[in-house]
């Protein structure tokens, strides 16, 4: 599928902030499910920017900004051709060490009752389907509860419902405690009847034989020919589009389309 993408970002500083750092996670990478076909990413001093490959594989510029006045934007654009491979990403050179993945972070403990009753039976490509059909069904129960507690209205106040980051780090969490290596993986999606499209967040898990498999728990697929991967982490705090020195209010949306 050859996607088409406009992602922007506006950060807004206190004033007299009188520089900035802005370390940019934009530029997704090309491997066996994806290749990039064109891609910028726009922004003042973009031009001098350091860019290097961060500990994960991802591609980093670390953007100086000085004399800030008003808003700060971001813009990456750019078309990216995906292929369907039922989520296999495999084992792409450079990557880190597996192992890393099975570290916990405070992001990816998963609830406590999650795993409650869960029989580790069958081959790890199994255990972690069944993983995912799990991770969506307590989205669902835990959805349906709030609702009549409200009422019938989707949250109460001062709580929202789980986003895709949250269901991708649902996962992992569960993969993790069960000696299974997972990362969360932050990227586009195009949109569906029943799915908007746009940003989106899921995880990988490792099996020894496949290598890493891409899962969303939100759409309880593999990933597809829909998903275009752009950075990977830990968790989502690692993976995050957009950080800055000194920290801002930070608004974002994509636009993504496929044909």
């Amino acid at each position: 599928m050859r996607i088409e993408i406009e992602h922007n970002l506006s950060l807004s500083l206190s004033p007299g902030s009188g520089q900035l750092l802005l370390h940019l996670l934009l530029t997704p990478g090309s491997g066996p499910m994806q290749t990039v076909e064109s891609w910028s990413v726009e922004a003042q001093g973009i031009g001098n920017a350091g860019r290097f490959t961060d500990a994960y594989g991802n591609g980093v510029h670390l953007v100086n900004q000085t004399r800030i006045e008003g808003d700060v934007t971001v813009a990456a654009r750019g078309v990216v051709v995906t292929r369907d491979t039922h989520g296999v990403l495999g084992r792409p050179e450079g990557e880190p060490v597996v192992a890393l993945y099975k570290r916990v972070t405070p992001l990816t403990e998963a609830p406590a009752e999650l795993l409650a009753g869960f029989e580790i039976e069958g081959n790890r490509l199994d255990i972690l389907h069944r993983l995912m059909s799990l991770v969506g069904e307590s989205h669902s129960t835990a959805r349906q509860t709030q609702m009549q507690a409200d009422g019938g209205q989707l949250q109460s106040q001062g709580e929202e419902p789980a986003t895709a980051g949250d269901l991708a780090h649902w996962f992992i969490g569960a993969a993790r405690s069960l000696d299974i290596p997972a990362r969360f993986v932050a990227g586009y999606l195009v949109g569906d009847d029943e799915h908007e499209g746009g940003l989106h967040a899921w995880a990988e898990a490792f099996d020894d034989r496949l290598g890493w498999i891409g899962f969303d728990p939100v759409l309880q697929l593999c990933a597809t020919e829909r998903h275009v991967r752009l950075a990977v982490g830990l968790d989502g705090a690692a993976a995050v589009s957009l950080r800055t020195v000194p920290a801002g209010e930070i608004s974002q949306s994509a636009l993504v389309t496929g044909g």
